[in-house]
Parts: structure tokens; C-alpha cells; sequence
């Protein structure tokens, strides 16, 4: 499947990726990620897409987005658009499909191999105009769940399906192996 002579370009729909590793009930570890990846090829680049509410005063994603920024992923972000549907409830939109498509195409010119992220069959146009100037492409994520989480058009349409049941072993963090979140430090009275 990846020939180790290969240049590969990862692109992480991350909202998808979250969805499909909670409903199998584990964590991403993304550095273990990396590493996976980098020993199937040369590892070009490795995007991560998600949108952000700006409005808010702490997101708990930023510690994330800072993270990977800082070890060897290129962080794509923009705002999310919050709106009111027709049922009058609040809802949130933020659709990353573009800017990685775009980014997916501008890489194809180096990368030998693009891996997608993604279930979402808004991808499987890109997936075949990635094939039309002769890239191999992959697509991970999971039929484990029910409904499965990728697109059937999509998984046809990729040369390469990786279910991400399969690499839990590999890059995967049980929820229960999370690094405590840090507490404030108690003071303490002598009398």
C-alpha cells in the first residue's frame, strides 16, 4: 500500500477524525501519528483543518491547535459561523472541505501519496482529480461504526481504504491514558 520511496502528504479533516475516533472510543495520539506515517514514506507535510469560535474565551481545542502547530503539523484554521436555523436553534458551521482540497492539489505537484483524513464524500471529486494527474490516494476512516462514518462513493473511489479501527494500535491513546490537566496549586496555612 505505501512504498517507502514515496512522498506523502497528510491532510486531517479534524472534526472528522474526532468524531470517528470517539465513536470507537479512543484517543488520537497525534505525535505516534506522525511517526506512523513517516515510517511508511517521506513525510512531506502533515495539514490539520478545523474551524474555531472566535467569540469564545477559552476553546478547549486551542491547547491542541497550539500543539500540533509546535511539533510538526501545518495548522489550517478560520472562524466558524454561528447561525440560527429554522427551528430557532443556535447552531455552529464551520466547513474546512475547501481549504483542504485546495491545499491537497497545490501538494499534489510534490506528493506521490495523499492521505485524507476524512469520511466525507464531498472528497471523492478531489479524490479523483488527485488520481487524474497520477497520484495514489488514501482515505482513513471507519465502516466499524453504525452508520459507518465514510462515504461509500468515497472508499470506492480512493486506492486505498485504511479503516481507523485498524491503526489504533499504532497511533491511538486510550481516553482513560489522557494526561491529567493541570490543577491549581493549594496553598497551604501553617500555624
Amino acid at each position: 500500500m505505501f512504498d517507502p520511496r514515496e512522498k506523502i502528504a497528510l491532510f486531517i479533516d479534524g472534526a472528522n477524525l474526532y468524531a470517528a475516533s470517539k465513536s470507537l472510543g479512543f484517543d488520537i495520539d497525534y505525535r505516534k501519528l506522525l511517526a506512523s506515517f513517516q515510517k511508511r514514506g517521506y513525510l512531506l507535510r502533515a495539514y490539520y483543518y478545523t474551524a474555531l469560535i472566535e467569540d469564545q474565551e477559552y476553546s478547549s481545542i486551542r491547547p491542541l491547535i497550539d500543539w500540533l502547530d509546535y511539533n510538526g503539523y501545518k495548522v489550517v484554521t478560520k472562524p466558524a459561523k454561528e447561525f440560527t436555523d429554522s427551528m430557532g436553534r443556535r447552531k455552529i458551521k464551520g466547513n474546512m472541505d475547501i481549504e483542504l482540497a485546495i491545499d491537497a492539489m497545490e501538494q499534489c505537484h510534490t506528493a506521490d501519496h495523499l492521505v485524507i483524513f476524512s469520511g466525507d464524500g464531498d472528497f471523492t471529486t478531489l479524490v479523483e482529480a488527485l488520481q487524474r494527474r497520477g497520484r495514489k490516494v488514501s482515505v482513513v476512516s471507519t465502516m466499524a461504526t453504525q452508520p459507518p462514518m465514510i462515504a461509500d462513493d468515497l472508499r470506492r473511489q480512493a486506492d486505498h481504504f485504511i479503516d481507523l479501527v485498524s491503526l489504533k494500535g499504532e497511533i491511538g491513546r486510550d481516553p482513560s491514558e489522557r494526561p491529567p490537566r493541570p490543577t491549581e496549586p493549594v496553598e497551604t496555612s501553617e500555624s
